[in-house]
């Protein structure tokens, strides 16, 4: 099964963009995933195309008319019903490597590129479909760079596109850590050599190794995610609060 991405954008030039070399070039080229770019501007319905206004009460910026991109939107599901619909912006949810997996392993992902101020609010409330994403805490000049950033945590994960079947596994946010540090040739560089433990041979070792440090990287580096393991003191691997009574049992 094809992995369909299809990006409503008023920058449809911008993809497959950096999506277009490297594993997921490939892997376009080989038909594992398709990649379509449609331009919002083509539902507007005025001699100028016009798809932005002022903000209603005042403000610097344009917004994004609700009446254009709610018949982008719709001319998206009508052709990929079963597809999400993901909106970039700033407000949304912090997408999770969690839902990266479900997404990857669905049959493909709208994304809705937002410009300018925003999106006129009512396109949410009249299609509660829509999934607000964001990357992090963070303002783009517009959603292309975080789509393309959402379409390579996706394409990375399709069937074969990475050569090791582990590749996707053993890395940071899989187990709710960060990933343990990596090591390679030389084994001295500027006075510094690779940990003694990674040059034995012994696997049960390495391993232990490797769980440890990424425990340790991640307490350090990332409280919040420590707070959410199972590990840390008052978590759970759910990320669920321990409470007292817990605790005492």
């Amino acid at each position: 099964m094809t992995f369909a991405a299809t990006i409503l954008t008023l920058y449809p030039e911008m993809f497959p963009g950096p999506l277009g070399l490297s594993l997921a070039g490939r892997a376009l080229e080989r038909g594992d995933w398709s990649c379509e770019a449609v331009q919002i501007r083509d539902f507007a319905q005025d001699k100028h195309r016009t798809v932005d206004d002022t903000p209603a009460g005042g403000g610097a910026g344009m917004v994004l008319r609700c009446d254009v991109v709610a018949r982008a939107v719709d001319h998206a599901a009508s052709l990929r019903p079963e597809a999400p619909i993901l909106a970039m912006t700033p407000r949304g949810k912090p997408i999770m490597q969690a839902r990266i997996r479900e997404l990857a392993a669905g049959p493909g992902v709208t994304l809705l590129c937002g410009r300018f101020e925003g999106f006129d609010e009512r396109l949410f409330e009249a299609r509660p479909g829509i999934e607000e994403i964001s990357l992090a805490d963070i303002v783009l000049s517009g959603g292309e760079p975080a789509a393309l950033a959402i379409l390579d945590a996706c394409i990375r994960l399709l069937p074969g596109v990475m050569g090791a079947a582990l590749s996707g596994e053993e890395e940071s946010f899989e187990d709710g850590l960060l990933e343990y540090p990596h090591y390679t040739r030389p084994q001295e560089w500027e006075g510094r050599t690779i940990p003694e433990v990674l040059r034995s041979g012994d696997h049960a070792r390495i391993a232990a190794w490797r769980k440890a440090m990424a425990r340790e990287t991640t307490r350090l580096r990332r409280p919040d995610l420590w707070e959410r393991h199972g590990d840390a003191p008052g978590g759970s691997a759910s990320g669920a609060q321990r409470t007292k009574k817990d605790t005492d049992q």
